[in-house]
């Protein structure tokens, strides 16, 4: 039960300072020059589609039924599996939760925007660069690449057996 409570709150927390960071942007970065701190760049952003911009040129009509319908029910089974203690591994119940927390963050935005995400986070040096992104990108990428690395590791592990 202690486990499921602190994943909740990871959620919330995940949760909150995502909503709370576009708030901010939408109320210093938009219609401003984007303020740059080293490599990282302040700059405001909509994004109609996924993860830099992925089906954001598809008609509306799907990309509702996608990113608002589909998304909605991934979240929602994801949720299942998370609280009734079906996602086993160490650390995959973390990696769940923040996938869980940042899609939820982009979703409200997404009914509440007519279909947009608010991004304002960007990364460069040199020749490398991210497109822009969001505080729940971050959690959303965070436990898409942990759940990978430690499938990944798992299934080696299980092989060599």
């Amino acid at each position: 039960m202690r486990t499921r409570l602190l994943l909740a709150l990871l959620i919330l927390g995940l949760l909150a300072v995502d909503q709370v960071t576009k708030v901010a942007a939408r109320e210093h970065l938009r219609g401003r020059m984007p303020r740059e701190y080293g490599v990282l760049s302040l700059l405001y952003a909509e994004n109609a589609g996924a993860f830099l911009s992925l089906g954001a040129s598809l008609p509306r009509a799907a990309r509702r039924l996608i990113f608002d319908g589909l998304v909605a029910a991934g979240l929602a089974a994801a949720a299942w599996f998370l609280f009734t203690g079906r996602v086993h591994g160490r650390g995959d119940d973390v990696a769940l939760a923040a996938i869980i927390g940042g899609g939820v963050g982009n979703l409200i935005d997404r009914f509440r925007f007519n279909g947009h995400v608010t991004d304002f986070l960007y990364l460069h040096a040199g020749p490398l660069h991210t497109g822009v992104f969001n505080v729940a990108d971050m959690g959303i990428t965070f436990g898409v690449l942990w759940l990978a690395l430690s499938w990944m590791f798992t299934g080696r592990r299980a092989a060599a057996r």
